[in-house]
């Protein structure tokens, strides 16, 4: 996705997405403590009949209480008296702007909450300067459960002495200019009263009116009805995202703002496998678990996905700390060359690294990647001795092989490579396992390797690492209870885990807080509720992905 959007080129965020943020935050804020209204994830299909069919993405909003009060099972006392506390703030704030609460004056009628991201709105001729770029226009769809109770908070906007209205008439639906401080917003109320729709643009509502009307809908678009429809399965829903054309939502916002970082030309490549996309997010008695399925082009996608058995979790012990896993670094990397060899850039990028790489004799295709055909595992492990005692933590590398010869050939001209500069080359037992370790004088292994049996292999940074993974007497990371709790609950099979355990994180983190410079009460509180972070992916077939990442949250009054 493009960055670093600057303020200027963003005006629509403010009196639109910043209102559905305000929205949405009160919303899931209230949830949290005080239940909410209804308005459950079935209702995205009837948003998407309001929203014009040229919307890029849409994002739907659930207010069903069932739905949020799985949030209230977790949190630390620390947490929950922050969010208090930003409850508080927020009460206030709205009070202070026209006395406006959640519960007399949103709860009520409250339904689902849809956004919408249209094109912008072609600039003429005469209005383009070099300083200004059109710029997406943001549609809020709002569900209206109680009539009579939305009408009530209207008459109660209207009469804000702070805020200034005026009615259109389009089509024989009426808009209203609300104008206060900032720039004005446009909202109507439409569908025999069941939606509030508004916009910080006039045409974008008469655009929404027009597709009531009889004009197509973001419902009914090609590649977006069968994404609305399909949806997520997760429990207990409370936002989704559909967006029917991957390639061309990205392409909109680089237009948008060309002053965002420009994605390379391998980047690009594979935005464009992707066709579309629905994500969503639901709270489980995990925590809270986002699940995104991409439809891929099966014509463009080179790389021949292989579903991991993820035996390699079990070659790290249950201390670990964080873990990247997954199958195949060597197809992906012939993959990624074949798909790339129209880019100069990243072509001149690899064959730097092949030229350097011959220097030392060694070959990055055949002797460097070409072996690393099986599962592999990164991870940082605890250590508390050795040269890595001062950071708390070491590397380990673990590589299944079906090329041992090479492994062994290459790991030998790297031996001989370091004993020229002066760098002890030596032999040692790790339990039962025969390790060789790069030595610094003095302080100790730099580098440990060796075969944990016949196809595998382990690099370790720091000996104590090594003994950790070589002489592993202990649970295994498959087998641990944070593991399980973590990433234990993803899809299966799948290509591989990432995994994170933020309480054995915040120990290094809290090892490098100053006095000077301590974590703020408000990131610990927050940090200090978090178990842990999971992420898997699949593919069940070559033209579909599936992403699945658990924030896995404490239990109420747990601070393990």
């Amino acid at each position: 996705m493009p960055e670093n959007i600057p303020g200027n080129k963003s005006k629509f965020l403010i009196p639109a997405v910043g209102a559905a943020v305000v929205l949405i935050g009160g919303v899931a804020a209230y949830m949290y403590f005080l239940k909410g209204p209804s308005g459950d994830s079935s209702g995205a299909l009837a948003s998407a009949k309001v929203v014009p069919d040229d919307a890029i993405m849409a994002t739907y909003i659930t207010t069903d209480p069932q739905a949020w009060a799985k949030l209230e099972q977790f949190g630390t006392p620390e947490a929950q008296q922050l969010v208090s506390k930003g409850l508080a703030d927020f009460n206030k704030d709205a009070l202070a702007n026209g006395g406006i609460t959640y519960d007399q004056d949103l709860k009520p009628w409250l339904g689902g909450v849809m956004v919408a991201l249209l094109p912008p709105n072609p600039v003429k001729p005469a209005q383009a300067t070099p300083q200004k770029t059109p710029e997406p226009n943001v549609l809020m769809v709002v569900g209206i459960k109680d009539k009579v109770a939305a009408l009530n908070f209207a008459t109660k906007v209207k009469s804000s002495k702070e805020l200034q209205n005026k009615e259109i008439d389009y089509k024989g639906e009426k808009i209203t200019e609300t104008k206060g401080k900032g720039a004005p917003t446009y909202s109507a109320v439409l569908n025999n009263n069941n939606y509030l729709v508004f916009s910080p643009n006039k045409a974008t509502v008469e655009q929404a009116i027009d597709t009531l009307k009889g004009e197509p809908s973001f419902a009914n678009k090609k590649g977006a009805s069968e994404i609305l429809g399909k949806g997520i399965d997760l429990k207990n829903t409370v936002a989704q995202v559909y967006v029917p054309d991957y390639a061309g939502m990205v392409e909109q916002l680089l237009k948008s703002n060309p002053q965002a970082t420009q994605l390379p030309p391998p980047t690009l490549a594979q935005i464009k496998q992707v066709k579309s996309m629905v994500a969503g997010v639901g709270i489980d008695d995990a925590g809270v678990r986002m699940k995104a399925v991409l439809g891929l082009d099966s014509q463009m996608v080179k790389y021949q996905y292989e579903p991991s058995d993820s035996q390699v979790v079990n070659q790290f012990p249950a201390d670990t700390i964080a873990l990247i896993s997954g199958k195949g670094i060597s197809r992906w990397w012939t993959a990624m060359n074949e798909q790339s060899k129209d880019y100069p850039e990243f072509n001149q990028a690899v064959q730097q690294a092949r030229t350097q790489l011959k220097t030392i004799n060694l070959d990055l295709d055949k002797e460097v990647l070409g072996w690393m055909d099986g599962e592999f595992g990164f991870a940082a492990i605890p250590a508390n001795q050795g040269l890595t005692a001062s950071v708390g933590f070491g590397g380990a590398f673990v590589f299944d092989t079906s090329d041992r010869k090479t492994a062994e050939a290459t790991l030998g001209k790297l031996d001989e490579l370091v004993k020229k500069q002066n760098v002890n080359i030596a032999k040692r037992k790790a339990g039962d396992k025969d390790i060789t370790e790069w030595q610094v004088p003095q302080q100790g292994a730099l580098i440990s390797h060796g075969w944990l049996d016949q196809n595998t292999l382990f690099l370790a940074i720091g000996g104590p690492v090594a003994d950790a993974i070589a002489a592993n007497k202990s649970q295994t990371l498959d087998s641990s209870n944070s593991f399980k709790a973590i990433a234990g609950s993803l899809q299966k099979p799948n290509g591989g885990y990432f995994y994170l355990d933020m309480d054995k994180t915040m120990t290094i983190v809290n090892k490098f807080a100053t006095q000077a410079q301590p974590i703020p009460a408000e990131a610990s509180a927050i940090l200090n509720s978090i178990r842990g972070l999971g992420v898997t992916a699949s593919s069940p077939d070559k033209s579909t992905t599936q992403m699945e990442m658990l924030l896995a949250l404490k239990p109420k009054g747990d601070k393990k």
